[in-house]
């Protein structure tokens, strides 16, 4: 692998060339750059990377703002890899590794730069992750947990779930930092606490009930099996919705949707399972997804076919290599982390 220079300074665009996507500020990052912090990531995740390497991965990054900000962003982006082991996460990359720098760009820029968010967004993102890492109890991709409260309160915690809990004299409180989780309360003449969860987009307050909860990029859902719920969106004052069994319902800090009849899929997962019910296939894979490491993708052309079927959950590799059969796709893998389904020719 040739290293990228440890102090040179952003390079002017070549002719015809697309710059990746706005960084902070609206500012792009240079393509030179964004070569360079795809050969870093590359080097540095191969566990090949020496003292000397890793120096000189320093330097670059403060010979100028540019490079820091491109740094940060690949640091927030590829925030997926962190439950990953270091070599799985390589092998996802390595393929790219050889490649010419223009190439190589080309075929990272899915992962590095097809999302670029400026700094707010990138705080968030961090900041998010560190909370799930530092949470009370968490999971890992693809695996389920059960937890038992103090108050009787049973949870179990999906694929790449976090929460924390803050119980007092006055509330229990559960905040679901990321991912998904069941909750079955205590039973309410035993403690007379209210007992709440919070997300990024405001709290729920069970009615003596079980019900699930997903956090979104910026929406919370929820669906009701048992008893009742009431939804308070963070941002709204006095608005409220009381959901009941069998209702679902997502909301933002501002709004609440209408309620709809709780699906199929919504529990599914506490089962095992994962439910497609005339489901597009783009939105089944990203769910899909969540259960699996490395990187999957759905080609744009594909995405829009629909399809039904009840899939077991503790064979991801299993599930991909059903659609073929029930869909006009096939499966290609890059490597074992990096999957694409795509129209089959």
């Amino acid at each position: 692998m040739t290293h990228p220079p440890a102090g040179a300074a952003p390079a002017p665009e070549a002719p015809g060339h697309t710059p990746p996507p706005p960084m902070a500020g609206g500012t792009p990052i240079g393509e030179a750059v964004a070569d360079a912090a795809a050969e870093w990531l590359t080097l540095l995740m191969s566990g090949e990377a020496t003292d000397a390497d890793r120096q000189r991965w320093q330097a670059w990054r403060s010979a100028h703002p540019d490079h820091e900000r491109a740094w940060r962003h690949v640091e927030a982006v590829t925030g997926r890899f962190r439950l990953m082991a270091p070599q799985a996460a390589y092998q996802a990359l390595s393929p790219y590794a050889g490649l010419p720098s223009p190439a190589r760009r080309r075929a990272l820029s899915p992962l590095l730069w097809g999302g670029a968010i400026g700094v707010t967004g990138a705080l968030a993102t961090r900041s998010r992750a560190w909370q799930a890492q530092m949470a009370d109890y968490r999971t890992g991709t693809g695996e389920q947990r059960n937890v038992a409260l103090d108050d009787g309160t049973h949870i179990l915690l999906n694929t790449a779930s976090a929460i924390d809990v803050r119980f007092n004299q006055r509330r229990r409180l559960v905040r679901l930092v990321e991912g998904e989780a069941m909750i079955v309360t205590g039973h309410a003449a035993a403690d007379a606490r209210p007992f709440l969860v919070e997300t990024g987009e405001g709290r729920i307050r069970a009615l003596g009930t079980r019900f699930t909860v997903r956090q979104g990029s910026a929406s919370t859902t929820v669906a009701v099996l048992q008893s009742a719920v009431e939804i308070t969106p963070g941002g709204a004052s006095g608005l409220r919705q009381v959901l009941r069994a069998g209702e679902s319902a997502s909301f933002t800090r501002h709004a609440i949707a209408a309620a709809l009849p709780a699906r199929a899929q919504d529990a599914a997962w506490t089962r095992g399972q994962i439910v497609a019910d005339n489901m597009r296939l783009g939105d089944f894979l990203a769910d899909l997804a969540r259960y699996r490491p490395g990187i999957l993708r759905c080609d744009p052309a594909a995405a829009d076919l629909r399809f039904s079927g009840v899939f077991p959950l503790q064979d991801t590799d299993r599930i991909l290599g059903t659609l073929p059969s029930v869909l006009p796709v096939q499966v290609r893998l890059r490597t074992r982390y990096w999957a694409t389904v795509e129209v089959r020719p």
